[in-house]
């Protein structure tokens, strides 16, 4: 059974998944709107990914008994001036969610809410993943700079873009 605090705390993480699957499916768009179909088809899948991170946290709160709320997402931002900036942009809320993470792993550990806590490990490394893959896009887009020629290939490459996190667990 969930406290009032784990529960409300659980909460506040299933709205910020919620809107970080918002933050990137605005990201998608703004980018298809820049002719930039392979930034536009990750984004999309970062989106539908994130979506399902506020699924999974959304079950959990019902399964353990507690109750687990909808509610009104922040409006993401719409426009960048560059790609630079979308993926600081990116990078920085990112950042924001590993810390919110945190927070809850912290409330699990003080509650002595060890299913909590072994249930959010999963989003801790998951949050790795996410972080490194947001600062190597970002080191490549540094790289590219104003070279348009860089720019479209690697809108392409971001297609086939995997970042294998130090604590992802090895494949067969």
């Amino acid at each position: 059974m969930l406290s009032e605090n784990m529960q409300a705390a659980l909460n506040k993480q299933i709205k910020i998944e919620a809107e970080s699957s918002q933050v990137y499916l605005a990201m998608a768009s703004w980018s298809e709107g820049q002719g930039l179909e392979g930034i536009s088809e990750f984004m999309y899948a970062q989106s539908d990914e994130e979506r399902v991170h506020m699924l999974k946290m959304f079950k959990y709160v019902n399964e353990r008994g507690g109750h687990a709320e909808v509610s009104e997402l922040a409006k993401p931002a719409l426009e960048y001036g560059s790609i630079k900036e979308m993926f600081e942009t990116l990078f920085k809320h990112e950042v924001f969610v590993s810390q919110s993470i945190n927070d809850l792993v912290h409330i699990s550990l003080e509650e002595k809410d060890y299913a909590t806590h072994n249930f959010l490990q999963w989003y801790v490394a998951e949050q790795i993943e996410e972080e490194a893959q947001a600062r190597t896009i970002l080191d490549k887009i540094n790289l590219i700079g104003d070279d348009k020629g860089g720019l479209y290939l690697f809108d392409n490459d971001i297609k086939q873009l995997s970042v294998v996190s130090s604590v992802a667990p090895p494949t067969v």
